[in-house]
């Protein structure tokens, strides 16, 4: 194993990530870590790591959802997160900002969503991800679900079993 194994190994099966100098962003099937997203980011030149934790919540307007699944155009998402770090990182001259968003069903209590940086740089990030990154969600409920973009506050619209979208 060379340095530079030691330092990037490689993802774990089910992980994509691009890791640069000062930004590590993921797309995972796996649960998410907030201590291992919070590594990513500390630094001995910053004072504080800010963290956002989205959860998946159990209902959406007032309706109960009984599972979140997240589904992705894995190689353009990659892309999306690092181009938003990427900015973030140069804006407000961070030392380092990590997003992780997990896909695949999220049980209701989880994290969806890591976001590790400065304060307002972290939250900046989560609605340019909500706002950009190729992610989809679909929301079941007891009658049917939906599929939404990944911002949320749009109704999205149902989809019937067995619609090819016609």
């Amino acid at each position: 194993m060379t340095t530079q194994d030691q330092v990037n190994p490689p993802p774990p099966e089910g992980e994509s990530s691009i890791s640069l100098p000062g930004i590590y962003v993921s797309l995972t099937d796996l649960p998410l870590d907030i201590l291992s997203i919070m590594d990513k980011v500390r630094s001995p030149e910053a004072g504080a790591i800010v963290t956002f934790a989205g959860t998946t919540r159990n209902n959406f307007a007032s309706k109960p959802v009984t599972s979140l699944t997240y589904t992705s155009y894995r190689p353009l998402a990659l892309q999306t997160l690092s181009s938003i770090a990427s900015s973030l990182l140069t804006k407000h001259a961070l030392k380092g900002i990590a997003i992780v968003h997990r896909l695949g069903t999220v049980p209701i209590g989880e994290e969806s969503i890591l976001i590790a940086a400065a304060w307002l740089a972290g939250e900046e990030a989560l609605e340019e991800c909500k706002e950009k990154v190729e992610v989809w969600k679909r929301e079941e409920f007891e009658d049917g679900g939906v599929w939404r973009a990944n911002r949320d506050g749009h109704q999205g619209a149902e989809v019937k079993e067995g619609s090819k979208g016609e």
